[in-house]
């Protein structure tokens, strides 16, 4: 692997999406440490450094050729619409070729969207899980039998072969990795500049986060202001609704209008989400953070967090937190998960 920036090749083949091919290089391009300097390096490359045709209407012309694989430590291969490997499993013999051997020296492969038909074509993921766009999930089936296709989750990471489903869910892998690779306060970063959700777990529904709109005296931002505040403490609907001088009825309608969600499904949501800010950025003990974020027990953080995202809050913590070997000392976190 590179000593500088992590160094990033876009493959584009012809009959690219415009938008998944543009992905890689407005997210990555955002992440930045606090010395302000560039994380990773993204290039795109096609067979050969010719243009290919995108779905959305103009010609990509490369600054390279297929070696730029030769020294990349990530390979993303974005979406296409048409060619050989949508239509009968198959893809150039250079091109799978040179997959394989960015594979094969230890390069991370990633895909986005129908980008996951290449990478079945080049028999990387033969064996494994992967993901991609739910509407092409029979024809994926069809051709790819030795493949375990997952249609209804964003992205699915297995070992160094990542694999996600179409449209902003490329966004969302490509945070996943910067958290992967340079933690939570990057990614969140990052998540800013896109105007994104710092986080949306891998296994869940897509979905779009309404913005925060302004306070004002007929939204329900101010009480869900206040309510972030108070996350370890309990908070009633009663009490939201006072906050933001309205009926509890009349509070829930303009609440789920404005948020997508209940009032009880938010809170259950913000609780969760800073108990994950705090698995990684803290050694706090499992315990202390289920009491401050408002679970009152280890068990119902444990259990809420492998709802979520499948997993137990130690195991969360071994992931994202910037010291692996952090284990907890807490009797509570002894309890077999």
């Amino acid at each position: 692997m590179s000593t500088g920036p992590h160094r990033i090749a876009v493959l584009a083949l012809d009959q690219v999406v415009g938008l998944d091919l543009g992905t890689p290089s407005q997210v990555f391009s955002t992440a930045r440490g606090a010395d302000d300097e560039y994380r990773y390096d993204v290039r795109v490359c096609t067979p050969g450094g010719r243009p290919v045709r995108s779905t959305a209407g103009f010609q990509v012309l490369p600054d390279h050729g297929l070696e730029l694989l030769d020294t990349a430590d990530t390979v993303i291969v974005p979406g296409i619409h048409d060619g050989a490997a949508l239509t009968s499993g198959c893809i150039d013999p250079e091109v799978a070729e040179a997959l394989r051997s960015a594979y094969d020296r230890g390069a991370r492969i990633m895909s986005i969207c129908t980008g996951a038909f290449v990478l079945a074509a080049a028999g990387l993921l033969d064996g494994r899980r992967a993901t991609t766009h739910w509407a092409y999930a029979e024809r994926f089936r069809r051709l790819y039998d030795r493949v375990d296709l997952d249609p209804d989750v964003l992205f699915i990471v297995d070992d160094r072969v990542f694999t996600s489903a179409g449209v902003a869910a490329g966004i969302d892998l490509c945070l996943h990795v910067i958290r992967l690779d340079h933690g939570s306060e990057v990614a969140n970063r990052a998540a800013r500049r896109c105007v994104m959700p710092p986080w949306r777990d891998g296994g869940q529904a897509q979905y779009i986060e309404q913005p925060v709109p302004k306070a004002t005296d007929t939204s329900t931002a101010g009480a869900r202001e206040w309510a972030r505040q108070r996350l370890h403490e309990p908070i009633a609907l009663r009490d939201l609704a006072e906050q933001a001088r309205m009926s509890v009825r009349t509070f829930t309608r303009r609440f789920r209008s404005e948020t997508g969600l209940s009032p009880a499904q938010w809170l259950l949501q913000q609780r969760t989400d800073h108990a994950r800010l705090l698995l990684e950025t803290t050694d706090l003990s499992v315990d202390q953070i289920a009491h401050r974020c408002g679970f009152g027990t280890t068990a119902a953080l444990r259990q809420q967090l492998h709802q979520r995202i499948g997993v137990a809050p130690s195991t969360y913590r071994r992931t994202f937190h910037p010291r692996p070997e952090l284990v907890d000392t807490s009797p509570a976190v002894r309890t077999p998960v």
